[in-house]
């Protein structure tokens, strides 16, 4: 009985001393400036990459139909481009941007391409939120209004949070900005689930011999598992950061967390969602593809 008590508590030692060497490890590569540079400039290459494949998917559906205008399909890879190559273009400079002076500048550069990001994949909840009206003959007119009007508010309070942060360089300040990007974060998930469940369950109703049936319900079923769980975990990553130094994300001395974090909510799930939405539309006008007005 003694032998078998010592080998469980030389068991336990062990995988405390496994644990402790792999929170040194990881100590040791946050306070590397060679691995800091390498985990930057790897983000601002992914985001480069994301930011070109956005940007001939867009130049692809303008050739094959350029009598559409911008059409809801264009505005979205048009964002995916300027969103993953803001993106590329701060991790690129990474360096300038966390080491300057003024927290509220920082916040800004930091926290633009955030709503651009949820403006952006707004834009399918939009999409999908009229397909789902138009089948269901439900007026349309009041879709596009909204999706205006809840973004102009967003932007709007997050700049007062900016100016907030500006003119009383409170801590607290800084924590309501993170926690209002948890927020937001929350309600695009929500809207995935609603509008993306919704035309889902709505599809699985079609007959099954229908044309194009799987397609789109294997395109609407991942793309919103997808968006969902990237809009939850930066919910709750940016939630817990916002409370706890040791999991602060946008520092120079986080740049593992960082990897994770933007890999996981920001990077992955673009580069998944751009390949199942590659198809190209019909050359011919389609009464489900709608331009801009």
């Amino acid at each position: 009985m003694l032998r078998a008590k010592g080998f469980v508590l030389t068991e336990k030692t062990s995988l405390l001393k496994d644990v402790v060497r792999m929170l040194g490890w990881w100590d040791e590569i946050d306070k590397s400036e060679e691995w800091q540079r390498f985990i930057f400039y790897l983000l601002s290459g992914s985001y480069a990459l994301i930011s070109f494949v956005a940007l001939v998917q867009l130049c692809r559906i303008q050739l094959r139909v350029p009598e559409y205008g911008w059409t809801t399909q264009k505005v979205f890879h048009l964002m995916n481009f300027v969103v993953n190559g803001l993106r590329a273009v701060l991790f690129c400079f990474y360096k300038t941007v966390f080491l300057i002076k003024s927290k509220a500048l920082e916040m800004v550069l930091l926290d633009l391409p955030n709503l651009l990001f949820f403006s952006t994949y707004m834009l399918l909840v939009l999409f999908w939120a009229e397909i789902y009206y138009q089948a269901r003959s439900l007026p349309i007119n009041k879709l596009r209004p909204a999706y205006y009007i809840i973004n102009g508010f967003i932007y709007l309070a997050q700049a007062c949070i900016w100016i907030s942060i500006r003119l009383s360089k409170s801590p607290i300040a800084i924590e309501f900005a993170r926690v209002f990007i948890s927020i937001v974060s929350l309600c695009a998930a929500s809207g995935f689930i609603l509008y993306g469940g919704r035309l889902f369950l709505m599809l699985r109703r079609f007959p099954i011999e229908s044309s194009g049936r799987q397609k789109k319900l294997f395109e609407v079923g991942f793309v919103t598992g997808i968006c969902c769980v990237c809009f939850v975990l930066r919910c709750l990553m940016v939630m817990v950061s916002a409370f706890d130094e040791d999991a602060d994300i946008d520092v120079l001395y986080h740049p593992l967390l960082n990897l994770i974090y933007y890999m996981l909510v920001e990077i992955l799930p673009s580069a998944l969602v751009l390949f199942i939405l590659r198809k190209l539309p019909p050359r011919r006008v389609s009464e489900q593809y709608h331009p801009i007005k």
